[in-house]
């Protein structure tokens, strides 16, 4: 190796990184031991809501009614069935008195109700048409997790056989309290499943299994940094409980990504003839870099969440953005340590000799040669391609036109969890939704002429079943809305609207299921131009600092979008329309829970910004290093087709494991996202963005003076070593990263791509 292709020394960073790797490695076994500790019994802190404005108005009406009425909202139900018999009947009735009473003596308790207690005109509404079943209703006070407490202790008393009547649990603590453990049992198993399946997939990557450990290292002190970050921020705001999956999913997912990136480059170095120590100095300038970019461009995609007011979603950007630079941080610190140490031994343990005998392997080299052969078949037939795949990827999401937007409830459950049972119980048997119902808080002193005439407004309104109410106390007062049908359908959301039109003389507020979906929808609406921007306009710019081309941004932005669309579609085909639905085991509501999109998108785009920037680091690589636009396309599919789809399928097979969760918004994050990033590997980033780059030509690379003079500064690409002649001084490309490379064994292997099981 000659003097100008000899790499520099390592220092700065890598000094810092791996001057003491045993050291380094030591206080990350501390830390993360700490973590462990810092982050236990955080699911236990979690909640299970967070879908609601906290600013509307519907959160201000339920707040005041809670604290002025608490018997307005009734979040715990007891469904009495008494068998053949009728609810009416003696002995049912006194034992329902009984339980009643005994519920109302209970601590934490209020507001108790029942359908043998309650007035001649609401009593219709708690008794099944079938005369068979009946409920009490009582509200559990408290924060969430007192809420769960009481429930647990109360309810091994009540379920089960009383007398003449059978009773079983359910309302919105319950429901809550039940998808809580249910999630939390479900992660656990997902990891059960995911852990060993991508270990053999990191094998069968990477042949070594001491290579394949690193990433999984990498995914865990990730998981379990961010479990800490949770723990620490539940003393100060809420964090939803689903986020755990997002934790467990992007920790192992990411930490599979920049590991796969910065061990396949630093083994690319070791077969130069580099030293350990010169090799990871290297990796971390030129696939360091890239992978730190990338990280920023995830965490902007899920930092736009922060916009939202719902910690629903808030609560997937504080989970998100801390895995992220938790799993970066790890990659750029804990993994240089480690290969300083391992050196050569990082392919030790090369479990594909296992798989050799009686057949040929095929090497990585064969495989890199494939992809050249797609991306020059691609590009050959550029138009064909980029109008294909666009229609069938537009076609795919037409379903996503039919969307319908509703609440989370506990159709989430599984058909047999108990909860879900007593709610499709009063669904189907109940007349009128009881505790489906919209409430009216009017604040003010008024007449009880007032009050009447205002009454008898509200309940002339289309679809409007009945009024009862008021309750008066001092200057508040409440009335009771029954609408017609679903308690959160097309009806009941045009009522909201109209009560909250009405003319009153005093100050009204309007609240409930209905409600708060309507708040919930205006305030996504509200805000969502706003997400948008701010994740086009971050990425747009980060892309231009990585490329220095203008197109290119534009273009990733587009396509990436353009990636999703077949997950949206599958959301609503699936989901909401409930096609597969016994296949994969859900109860379909009919609708989408609003913020589900928003999340879906921000997570799925971040990750397609991923595997983007792993693509776009190699071309522009290439394209600096030679000047061709072409090759330099080729070239950058060549190198690291493999990698992304490698990577996609390992994180797919995460999601995938999440997916399998029995809760039906988990379920469809999951199999959702693993479907986007499946189709961005495999068809965006293999198809479509060589067949656009192809038509764009070397207007690809073009930019104003400024712009290039700004990039040429400030810019950030996977390149190292000897200056490129055919660009500006200030510009460098690699000087030894050559088209293919040789294994131990004296095979050619394609030193960009992933090694291939043999």
């Amino acid at each position: 190796m000659t003097e100008v292709n000899k790499p520099p020394r390592p220092g700065g960073w890598t000094s810092f990184v791996t001057a003491r790797p045993r050291l380094s490695l030591l206080v990350a076994l501390v830390i993360t031991a700490l973590a462990v500790l810092a982050g236990s019994g955080v699911a236990d802190r979690l909640g299970s809501g967070g879908w609601e404005d906290p600013d509307a108005q519907s959160t201000y009406a339920t707040k005041a009614l809670e604290r002025e009425f608490p018997d307005s909202q009734p979040n715990f139900m007891l469904l009495l069935d008494a068998g053949r018999a009728t609810v009416d009947d003696p002995a049912v009735a006194a034992e329902a008195e009984r339980l009643t009473a005994r519920l109302a003596a209970e601590k934490g308790v209020t507001g108790v109700g029942s359908y043998w207690r309650a007035d001649p005109a609401q009593a219709p509404a708690l008794r099944a048409e079938d005369g068979h079943e009946a409920l009490i209703a009582a509200h559990i006070t408290g924060d969430e997790k007192a809420m769960g407490e009481t429930l647990d202790r109360m309810a091994p008393s009540y379920r089960g056989a009383h007398g003449p009547v059978e009773v079983r649990i359910g309302g919105l603590v319950a429901v809550r309290h039940e998808m809580q453990t249910i999630i939390q049992e479900d992660l656990t198993r997902a990891e059960l499943i995911a852990l060993p399946v991508t270990l053999v997939l990191l094998v069968m990557v990477f042949g070594s299994a001491v290579a394949a450990l690193l990433p999984l290292g990498i995914g865990i002190v990730a998981i379990l940094g961010t479990n800490a970050v949770l723990r620490g921020l539940t003393e100060f705001t809420d964090v939803s409980v689903f986020a755990m999956n997002l934790t467990t999913a992007l920790g192992l997912g990411l930490a599979i990504d920049y590991a796969l990136f910065i061990v396949r480059r630093f083994r690319e170095e070791l077969s130069t003839g580099a030293e350990p120590l010169t090799a990871v100095a290297t990796t971390l300038r030129t696939a360091g870099r890239t992978v730190l970019f990338s990280a920023l461009t995830v965490a902007v995609s899920l930092a736009a969440m922060l916009i939202f007011p719902q910690y629903f979603l808030r609560s997937f950007a504080y989970a998100g953005i801390a895995v992220v630079l938790l799993a970066a941080a790890a990659a750029l610190i804990l993994l240089p340590a480690a290969l300083v140490l391992l050196g050569h031994r990082v392919d030790s343990l090369d479990l594909r000799r296992l798989f050799r005998r009686g057949r040929t392997a095929r090497t990585s080299g064969e495989q890199g040669t494939a992809w050249a052969r797609a991306a020059t078949l691609v590009m050959r037939r550029a138009p064909v391609f980029a109008v294909a795949t666009t229609a069938v990827l537009i076609v795919l999401g037409l379903p996503f036109l039919g969307v319908k937007f509703g609440t989370a409830d506990d159709r989430q459950l599984p058909s047999g969890a108990e909860s879900h049972v007593v709610q499709q119980h009063i669904r189907d048997g109940f007349p009128g939704s009881p505790g489906g119902g919209l409430e009216v808080l009017a604040e003010g002193r008024a007449t009880s002429a007032q009050y009447t005439a205002y009454k008898e407004q509200i309940a002339g309104l289309p679809g409007v079943q009945r009024v009862d109410g008021p309750l008066v106390k001092g200057r508040s007062a409440y009335f009771t809305v029954l609408p017609k049908g679903e308690a959160v359908d097309d009806t009941a959301q045009r009522l909201v609207g109209e009560l909250r039109a009405a003319h009153a003389p005093f100050d009204t507020k309007v609240t409930g299921t209905a409600a708060v979906l309507v708040d919930s929808k205006h305030a996504i609406a509200e805000r969502l131009p706003w997400a948008a921007a701010v994740i086009a306009v971050v990425t747009l710019l980060l892309v231009f600092l990585l490329t220095g081309s203008v197109l290119i941004p534009i273009q990733a932005v587009v396509l990436n979008a353009l990636s999703l669309t077949a997950m949206f579609g599958a959301v609503v085909w699936v989901f909401q329309d409930g096609h597969l639905s016994g296949l994969l085991g859900f109860t379909s509501p009919g609708s989408i829970e609003t913020t589900l999109p928003v999340l879906m998108f921000c997570v799925a785009f971040g990750l397609s910004m991923d595997y983007g920037v792993f693509l776009l680091s190699r071309i522009k690589e290439e394209y600096d290093r030679t000047g061709d636009h072409n090759t330099a396309v080729r070239h950058g599919l060549q190198r690291t087709g493999g990698l992304i789809t490698a990577a996609a399928v390992i994180l797919a097979v995460v999601m995938v494991a999440i997916g399998t969760s029995r809760v039906t918004n988990t379920k469809m994050l999951g199999l959702g996202i693993a479907l986007a990033v499946l189709m961005d590997a495999m068809i965006v980033r293999s198809l479509l963005v060589p067949a656009v780059m192809k038509l764009t030509g070397r207007a690809t690379w073009w930019a104003p003076g400024p712009l290039k003079r700004f990039h040429q500064r400030f810019g950030v690409s996977e390149t190292d070593g000897e200056r490129n002649p055919l660009r500006g001084a200030g510009d460098r490309a690699t000087s030894h990263d050559g088209p293919a490379d040789i294994d131990g064994d004296g095979s050619a292997h394609e030193s960009g791509g992933v090694r291939a099981v043999r």
